[in-house]
């Protein structure tokens, strides 16, 4: 099973070698068993890849995310038909009764404010007890948008002098690198079990490809937050990213989550959850859904 990726900030040559990938750098070769390797992140401009190792990469299954010229995740690139019985996943996805999809959406809401809360706790920030009882609230759908209400409550304790969509502020660049990279994951973990990313439980965007992955990452965003802050520290807000702040967020994917089977990365987290979702839609019932818990990770 892959279980380790890579992350490239330097020039880079990328091609396929008996079964490895090889990255050829001004500095000398690295070489690694494509079959360990579940992401690629390509954080510089000056990489090229050959088409070889772009079809042996998507037949075993590697997401390749890729950056612009300000470090900011921009791509994806993932598999198609990576599982032998697609056509009977994709059925249970489509056909699934809008009752279980609006109650594994509370169950995901409930996931990440509880997750929220751990976060809040772990942090040494108040707020932690408020939020559980927060999550007791929500209902199949979330129509009372409780998730929004969660959110105002936890980001205002999270950080001190914050605003989640200010585009300068460091913590932001932390926290949206550290995003796409746990998205790519959550979406590299359905397209391997069968189910289209695009089709989703809530997000419904007609030009968003990601809506299922859009989903499912929710209760793994706490777990990028608390990498963000320590990543951040005292740091001046207006500070630009690093390369070692990059590469810290993409290590958020070897943080530990605690499921039903025990702890584990987030990076087999998504996995779990993914093949767990497969299960709930098969039987219908929300309550087959694992999810991520922060509170038991540490």
């Amino acid at each position: 099973m892959a279980w380790k990726g890579l992350h490239l900030t330097k020039p880079v040559r990328l091609s396929l070698s008996g079964g490895q990938i090889v990255a050829a750098l001004d500095e000398g070769e690295v070489k690694a068993p494509l079959e360990d390797i579940a992401y690629v992140i390509i954080d510089t401009p000056q990489a090229t890849l050959t088409s070889g190792l772009v079809s042996a990469a998507m037949d075993a299954g590697v997401a390749m995310l890729f950056a612009d010229a300000r470090h900011a995740p921009s791509g994806l690139l993932l598999p198609f038909h990576r599982h032998h019985l697609q056509g009977a996943v994709v059925r249970l996805q489509v056909e699934a009764r809008e009752s279980l999809k609006g109650r594994l959406w509370r169950d995901i809401v409930r996931a990440k404010i509880l997750n929220q809360a751990a976060a809040l706790a772990l942090a040494g920030r108040d707020g932690a007890e408020m939020l559980k009882e927060t999550a007791r609230h929500v209902e199949p759908g979330d129509p009372g948008n409780v998730e929004a209400r969660a959110a105002r409550n936890y980001w205002g304790r999270f950080f001190d002098g914050y605003t989640r969509d200010s585009e300068g502020d460091l913590r932001n660049k932390l926290l949206n690198y550290g995003y796409a990279v746990i998205r790519a994951s959550v979406a590299r973990a359905l397209v391997a079990v069968g189910l289209v990313p695009a089709i989703g439980l809530k997000h419904d965007g007609a030009a968003n490809a990601f809506n299922l992955a859009d989903d499912l990452v929710e209760p793994f965003r706490p777990f990028v937050d608390l990498l963000a802050r320590k990543t951040a520290a005292d740091r001046d807000a207006v500070s630009e990213l690093t390369i070692d702040d990059r590469r810290a967020m993409a290590g958020a994917l070897m943080l530990n989550a605690a499921l039903r089977d025990g702890k584990m990365t987030l990076l087999a987290a998504a996995e779990k959850s993914a093949a767990s979702l497969v299960r709930a839609f098969e039987a219908g019932q929300p309550a087959l859904l694992d999810l991520p818990s922060l509170e038991d990770a540490p």
